[in-house]
């Protein structure tokens, strides 16, 4: 945890860290999350029903601030499988420069294998959501199935996930349905034109053969 990060990571840290809409303007981040109330709302922010933000006050004495993040380790971090040594909590409490950098980082890597379960291990059969009767064109990559019941599965099933990326995932879905009905008619076209096609090679079949029979009567006189 205590792994000090290069700065392209950093940055890369940063820039997540931005890219979350928190209750108070980001000046100094060893001071913005000395008291874990920040820490709250970007666990909040992916996963809504993990956190109550109520039970979290903004703090300048060190002993509100550790109480924030015990409560963190026991109610939340302890769901992500994540949990912050006393020390470090300590020196993250006493804004200790450098402190809170790798826990963020380790938070964020927690907060990525929870997404990464959702949308990777809960699976189901396609068929069961009424898609194995389509005739699909991809039917050689069988990866469009699985990534598809994914998004499926993870909309509908996991709860906690931040509504905003729930709606992505939904508006993935509907553009996934609508690319398979595409294909579906696409594929009835091309069995229409492999029929077809067939019809034709029977009739030049059938015109070949007529002309060797005439050819063979011309041959006979």
């Amino acid at each position: 945890m205590e792994r000090e990060l290069n700065e392209e990571e950093l940055q890369d840290l940063f820039a997540w860290i931005d890219k979350i809409p928190l209750s108070r303007p980001k000046r100094h981040i060893t001071r913005d999350f000395s008291d874990g109330v920040m820490a709250a709302e970007v666990v909040k922010y992916f996963f809504p029903k993990l956190v109550d933000l109520h039970n979290y006050v903004s703090a300048n004495s060190t002993q509100q601030k550790l109480s924030n993040w015990n409560l963190l380790n026991r109610k939340v971090f302890s769901k992500l499988d994540f949990h912050v040594p006393e020390e470090t909590l300590k020196k993250i409490a006493q804004s200790t420069t450098g402190a809170i950098v790798p826990v963020l980082s380790n938070l964020r890597e927690k907060i990525d294998k929870k997404l990464e379960y959702t949308t990777n291990n809960i699976l189901v059969c396609s068929d069961t959501h009424g898609i194995g009767h389509f005739f699909c064109l991809f039917e050689s990559c069988p990866f469009f199935f699985l990534w598809y019941s994914k998004v499926e599965r993870a909309v509908k099933f996991y709860s906690d996930m931040d509504p905003a990326f729930q709606q992505m995932l939904k508006e993935k879905e509907k553009a996934i349905m609508s690319l398979m009905e595409t294909v579906e008619i696409l594929q009835m076209k091309v069995n229409k034109l492999e029929h077809l096609v067939h019809l034709k090679d029977v009739r030049i079949q059938d015109l070949t053969q007529h002309l060797e029979t005439y050819k063979a009567r011309g041959n006979t006189h």
